[in-house]
């Protein structure tokens, strides 16, 4: 677990950050699932041998490989295929994690995901527009915002495309952009949204969708933070409140103690009225 939580590290601290090139994440995940393919076809020797330098320099006793491994405590329980203590643990055990890992980096990486995010590049501005390609952001639209644009509107689409592509290039406003955020930006700024209708619409969508991964990935690890064992009951409208706090941090700091406190005692007094009230009734 070492070794593949190593491997999947740099990967992981890559989605987390807030702003990334979505060329280079994708590649990054591509060479993650090559390294660990790579790690479990040729990876059992190395592990093995490091066991057991581990295992002789601490006096661990450690198991006789071609032994017949015994399933289960205490009494033996009846195995219809016997097997070698060494296939045990490196199918039923390496190879099972290894593949699990694996089989969790393809769940998360749709290939339909990827596509879409490979076809959003093509509208990014990093580097005066070098990825933008005009065949690839109207397959953008036709297959993933199909209902988004009727049919004569993709077709006038690829004529905004043509003629954007002859605008950014001799617009200084419209160069040294490093992200689509900006690129919305100036566009309302401009007034550019208004020529160009169709691109400022699918610019919108794409900011819709959720590029950086941070946010989940915190998501997630606030959930490990605040649902322990200790708080398995826990409702989910609790969970839910208990994470925005956590995940919005700098803006809950913000919070003035005293306003929270006033907020809770206007709704306790209403409470308090509504029950006068219906009590009288």
């Amino acid at each position: 677990m070492r070794d593949i939580l190593g491997f999947a590290q740099v990967l992981s601290q890559a989605l987390q950050c807030k702003s990334q090139d979505i060329l280079n994440a994708l590649k990054l995940v591509s060479v993650t699932k090559d390294r660990l393919q790579s790690y479990r076809d040729n990876g059992w020797n190395e592990l093995f041998t490091n066991v057991k330098t581990f295992c002789d320099a601490r006096n661990i006793e450690m198991p006789g490989m071609n032994v017949i491994y015994k399933a289960g405590r205490g009494r033996i329980r009846k195995q219809n295929d016997p097997i070698t203590m060494e296939h045990h643990y490196r199918i039923d055990v390496f190879l099972a994690t290894v593949d699990s890992q694996i089989l969790e980096m393809k769940n998360r990486f749709k290939e339909d995901v990827i596509e879409l995010l490979i076809l959003s590049s093509a509208l990014h501005p990093k580097d005066n527009f070098q990825a933008f390609n005009i065949e690839q952001i109207c397959q953008l639209a036709d297959k993933f915002y199909s209902a988004d644009f009727t049919d004569q509107e993709k077709l006038h689409l690829r004529t905004q495309l043509e003629l954007f592509q002859i605008e950014f290039s001799c617009n200084s406003q419209l160069q040294n952009l490093s992200s689509l955020q900006e690129l919305c930006q100036v566009l309302a700024k401009t007034r550019k949204s208004m020529c160009y209708t169709l691109i400022d619409r699918l610019i919108r969508l794409i900011l819709t969708l959720p590029v950086s991964t941070a946010t989940t990935e915190r998501a997630f690890s606030a959930m490990k933070i605040i649902k322990t064992c200790l708080r398995s009951r826990m409702e989910e409208d609790f969970l839910a409140n208990s994470m925005i706090m956590y995940i919005e941090k700098e803006i809950t700091r913000t919070f003035d103690v005293n306003s929270i406190i006033d907020d809770f005692d206007k709704i306790k007094s209403r409470r308090a009225q509504f029950h006068m009230s219906h009590t009288v009734k």
